[in-house]
């Protein structure tokens, strides 16, 4: 059986999504085109973000191979670790997803197709690699609080 199921499943199922709906973006969308949800609460709005989050160090080459880093670490930790608790499985598996999700953007394209909208709080444009981390970085903060021994099979 493979080991940390959990987190190739999070991983691949994150990936997938990710990529589907930045297809869609594309193919549905011009640049800066918005396509309205719940008006003036919740958009689709294709956007192109060169930096990282908040469009922080926008233009730096060094994000792509950050992203890179990161994803090589998280599998060589899933495939060469120990056996990890589910949460943590999960946790390390969707960091992963939008590590992977976000580095292709940046080596593919040079920049990071955004797309979720959120006008109600007037909150940054963002894709669901950004929403995979942050559900990661969620379940590595509950995994703290259960730290079961992981069990044999899982």
């Amino acid at each position: 059986m493979l080991k940390n199921r959990f987190f190739w499943i999070a991983a691949i199922a994150g990936l997938i999504l990710d990529r589907i709906t930045k297809l869609w973006v594309v193919k549905t969308l011009v640049l800066l085109q918005s396509i309205p949800v719940i008006p003036g609460v919740f958009h689709f709005t294709y956007v192109v973000n060169k930096g990282a989050a908040f469009s922080l160090f926008s233009g730096s080459l060094w994000l792509r191979w950050l992203s890179l880093a990161v994803s090589i670490g998280l599998m060589a930790m899933a495939w060469f670790g120990p056996r990890f608790p589910r949460w943590e499985q999960f946790g390390y598996g969707f960091i992963l997803s939008g590590a992977l999700g976000n580095g292709i953007d940046r080596f593919v394209l040079g920049h990071v197709i955004d797309f979720i909208d959120v006008r109600l709080i007037n909150f940054p444009i963002f894709n669901l690699a950004d929403v995979f981390i942050n559900v990661g970085i969620i379940c590595l903060v509950i995994a703290t609080f259960f730290k079961a021994e992981p069990k044999q099979g899982i």
